[in-house]
């Protein structure tokens, strides 16, 4: 789903970023259902917060990434699938409704442009491989946030961690009345357990 943070790999010079859009606000004003993750998936995320998250990997980059500018950890986030196909659309409009700013180029597997805050570097995603040579080659956790990702990816080269923490695919609701609802709380619940990792790392 997603590509190089442009600070690290295209080498744009690094600056503090600004973190201003509703998606950041989401966090300070505790609107990320962060005291509503169960009991059962603390586990796995601090067996997530015991890594160095410097070095995470997970096709939830998005939130990732913007979690660790806003707790200035020099974090760089990737993400990779099984298969190319394309940045859901609908996951997509999610981002977007949570105040990221997201510019599209392309139509046939678009490269999304995803901005934070007004002043901040885009995080460039689009759907790639676990392995695409863009994506980190070492020292990194391979984070498997999909049952099908775990289950036809049993080993990551290069990963120093594997570690399972799975998000329901609300595409059970695509094209029903649900749809924007499930994919805005699924949106929210990865943002609140990333938002906790990296909270945990100041």
């Amino acid at each position: 789903m997603t590509d190089c943070l442009a600070k690290d790999k295209c080498g744009i010079p690094v600056q503090k970023p600004k973190i201003s859009l509703s998606s950041l606000a989401l966090a300070e004003n505790q609107d990320l259902p962060i005291a509503q993750i169960a009991p059962q998936r603390m586990l796995v995320i601090d067996q997530m917060v015991d890594y160095i998250v410097q070095k995470i990997k997970s096709n939830q980059e998005i939130w990732a990434q913007t979690a660790a500018d806003y707790f200035e950890i020099p974090a760089f986030c990737y993400s990779g699938g099984v298969e190319v196909t394309a940045f859901n659309e609908r996951a997509v409009a999610a981002i977007r409704r949570d105040g990221f700013k997201v510019v599209q180029k392309g139509d046939e597997n678009p490269v999304y442009f995803v901005f934070h805050g007004e002043e901040s570097e885009p995080i460039v995603t689009f759907s790639k491989v676990y392995d695409d040579p863009l994506n980190a080659q070492k020292g990194f956790a391979a984070v498997m946030t999909c049952d099908h990702a775990d289950e036809n990816c049993p080993f990551i080269p290069g990963a120093e961690e594997r570690i399972p923490l799975r998000f329901e695919d609300p595409k059970a609701f695509d094209d029903t009345k649900l749809e924007q609802r499930m994919y805005t709380e699924r949106s929210h619940q990865i943002g609140a357990e990333l938002f906790l990792i990296f909270q945990s790392q100041r």
